[in-house]
């Protein structure tokens, strides 16, 4: 029976989601399920389960994220319309003072895409940016890029958004693992991407322009119109803390006697700190923030959650096409023909800078950070025969794949267009800001994790 080489079987899915993509500007969701039937058909196996399987491992990935990326929609749509937002980004602003404003600016942005996908933050964040160069007559590209970089970060590296929540699940990573390492990686790369915008802001020194359009200023909220601090950080810390929690003490419970404290302790732990469990509660307390600030009746309420679901089924969508996709790599032996082409003691630590490549070039070639980051892991995915031969926690693949993701950033990327033409950039300008600052970001993520894996391997 014919059969091709499974490399050609990854060149031909590789091009199919591009193509379909950047080509017949298809949906990514369109794209990706296409690639993997495609895949599939040419992958090894019986004829009659070639597509049935691809549906079922569609199926397997949604029931691992679909309610997590469900619940993270309405949270990051509920503290938006509450104004808990708007509480975060003023709470550092009066934590760090006038004089650290681009570090406060880059916080909010670095706390608020961790429930709140990027490009919302960005549009929430801008304003604020506007206002403080008004004051300061000065550092308005500084302000505008700090954002960015605190918020591209998390939006690529920590979980509930769906790049880093799929590439957990491609690799076999514990999500409150993917949270904590994710977070450790993130934070030096958005310093340098705030030090960073510092020297493009004194190179470029682009003053404030109006923005026209269609485009319009949100008008800010009085402070009294807006829920206390605890209360609007309380859906974001919760679910971090629970889950966190849960690999902490699972991790102290290994071994432990059956009855001890420490093993009712993990008992515990494990329901509360369940990612959807612990989602489902955040998503309690935002919806209950936004229906007592606005004053909402229960079917104002519901119709937001409507609205929210609604989005957040595109987006399980994509994610789960793309599982499915990881799967039929692994099907058609992907990654022992990948793994092949490297020395078997070079194969771990190549793996990082092969994961970060591949991350990049499909950013390069089809723009969107969550299609490279669910592509790269797949591939990825299909070469860990198993996790002890790495030698190193599979976290920092992850972390490598979600900083090589940022890399090569230019006009076919959405975001590049939401930052130009929301601080009333040139595409040029642009060009010389957005594209050299995530490549920076991501080359440092890129970095860290390669250091991670050296001194701190967790394996």
């Amino acid at each position: 029976m014919f059969s091709l080489h499974p490399l050609t079987i990854l060149v031909i899915g590789i091009l199919t989601v591009i193509l379909m993509i950047t080509v017949l500007k298809m949906n990514a969701f369109v794209a990706l399920i296409t690639s993997a039937m495609v895949v599939s058909l040419l992958a090894p196996g019986d004829l009659a389960e070639k597509i049935s399987r691809v549906a079922t491992e569609f199926g397997k990935t949604a029931a691992g994220i679909g309610i997590v990326i469900a619940l993270a929609v309405v949270i990051g749509r509920c503290m938006m319309d509450s104004g808990a937002a708007d509480r975060i980004v003023r709470g550092f602003l009066s934590l760090l003072g006038e004089k650290r404003s681009s570090t406060a600016l880059m916080a909010s942005g670095f706390v608020l895409s961790v429930p709140v996908f990027f490009d919302t933050v960005f549009y929430l964040l801008v304003p604020l940016a506007r206002s403080m160069h008004r004051r300061t007559k000065k550092h308005y590209l500084k302000y505008a890029m700090a954002i960015a970089a605190g918020g591209v970060i998390t939006h690529s590296l920590v979980p509930p958004t769906p790049g880093p929540l799929i590439m957990a699940d491609n690799l076999g990573i514990d999500i409150g693992v993917m949270i904590m390492v994710g977070v450790l990686v993130a934070l030096p790369a958005a310093v340098v991407g705030m030090f960073f915008s510092g020297f493009v802001d004194r190179r470029m020194n682009i003053q404030m322009r109006p923005l026209g359009g269609e485009l319009s200023e949100p008008e800010p909220l009085e402070d009294h119109q807006l829920p206390g601090l605890f209360v609007s950080l309380l859906p974001i810390i919760l679910p971090v803390l629970l889950v966190s929690t849960n690999t902490i003490v699972r991790a102290m419970a290994e071994g432990a006697a059956e009855g001890s404290g420490l093993s009712r302790a993990a008992g515990i732990t494990a329901v509360l700190g369940d990612v959807n469990l612990a989602m489902l509660m955040s998503a309690a307390i935002a919806m209950w923030m936004l229906k007592s600030k606005r004053a909402l009746t229960k079917t104002q309420l519901a119709k937001v959650v409507e609205v929210s679901l609604m989005s957040g089924g595109v987006i399980i969508l994509i994610t789960a096409a793309g599982g499915a996709l990881g799967a039929m790599l692994k099907a058609a032996q992907v990654g022992p023909a990948l793994l092949s082409l490297f020395r078997r003691p070079a194969a771990g630590m190549m793996l990082l800078v092969l994961g970060a490549l591949i991350a990049s070039l499909m950013k390069i070639a089809q723009g969107s950070c969550t299609v490279a980051m669910i592509t790269s892991s797949a591939m990825i995915a299909a070469m860990v025969t198993s996790t002890k031969t790495l030698g190193y926690h599979p976290v920092y693949l992850a972390a490598a794949i979600g900083g090589g993701s940022m890399i090569g950033s230019w006009m076919n990327d959405s975001g590049f267009w939401i930052f130009v033409k929301m601080t009333g950039l040139t595409e040029a300008e642009g060009l010389k800001s957005w594209t050299p600052l995530l490549a920076i970001v991501g080359f440092t993520g890129v970095v860290v994790s390669f250091l991670l894996a050296l001194i701190l391997p967790i394996a």
